[in-house]
């Protein structure tokens, strides 16, 4: 039996759990790219049909549960403010060129404040807020709640949707507005600060050899989000030209 693998400068089983998040997204827009372009049948309702949506908040719940858990780790190594502002210039740098891609793409509905966007926002806020503590938990399920309890038409517009108080969703590809999903990002930094205190081990503890793969692609999670659409369409797209389908 292959021992399992930790690395003292890493947390190999958040990496692997980030890695679960991107791979199934991957998935996801792979199937999104399919019916897009025509080549399933019988179509697919993406915004519409609950075996879609759900699996889409998931995703996102996923994605940004590990960047609170990620922030926890991070300010539990004594993370000063300059390295955290160069790993957020490129979340943000990111941000604008999914913006400007998904404008060629989708002229109509491109993303202007989609995951990466959120994520920006929300990294600082959430570093922000990690002195409070065990009050996380509160301040996180009244994240959650707002966007049920005080939704707004004021909040309808492009220049204020980005927010979350919203009447009706915008029409975009990608919309991860900072409420409710803070209450995400701010529970995992509460459940990191916790299990760092109590069971450092369940973020801390060896990965099997096995999984590890999963979390050398968890380490580069930014870089296989920008890359993993062009190749996904430019794959079907090529496949199309040649008449593979």
């Amino acid at each position: 039996m292959t021992p399992p693998i930790t690395r003292p400068d890493r947390f190999d089983r958040l990496d692997a759990l980030r890695a679960v998040a991107i791979v199934w997204m991957a998935v996801f827009h792979f199937c999104f790219d399919l019916n897009h372009l025509g080549l399933w049948e019988p179509r697919q309702a993406f915004t519409r049909d609950p075996f879609w949506t759900t699996q889409r908040s998931a995703i996102v719940s996923l994605f940004v549960l590990c960047a609170g858990l990620g922030q926890a780790v991070a300010l539990g190594a004594a993370q000063r403010w300059p390295r955290f502002w160069r790993r957020w210039a490129q979340v943000a740098g990111c941000a604008v060129l999914v913006s400007a891609g998904s404008s060629l793409m989708f002229p109509n509905s491109w993303i202007h404040f989609g995951v990466l966007h959120g994520m920006a926002v929300m990294l600082v806020l959430a570093r922000l807020a990690a002195p409070l503590g065990p009050w996380l938990w509160p301040l996180g399920a009244l994240a959650l709640a707002l966007p049920q309890v005080v939704p707004h038409p004021m909040f309808d517009g492009p220049w204020a949707n980005w927010t979350g108080l919203v009447t009706r969703k915008p029409v975009t590809e990608d919309y991860v507005p900072v409420l409710p999903w803070l209450g995400v990002m701010l529970w995992g930094l509460a459940a990191g600060q916790w299990l760092l205190e109590h069971r450092r081990g369940l973020l801390a503890g060896p990965l099997p050899a096995a999984l590890q793969p999963l979390a050398v692609l968890g380490r580069w999670s930014l870089s296989f989000y920008m890359l993993h659409q062009p190749v996904l369409l430019g794959a079907l797209l090529g496949g199309r030209a040649l008449g593979w389908w």
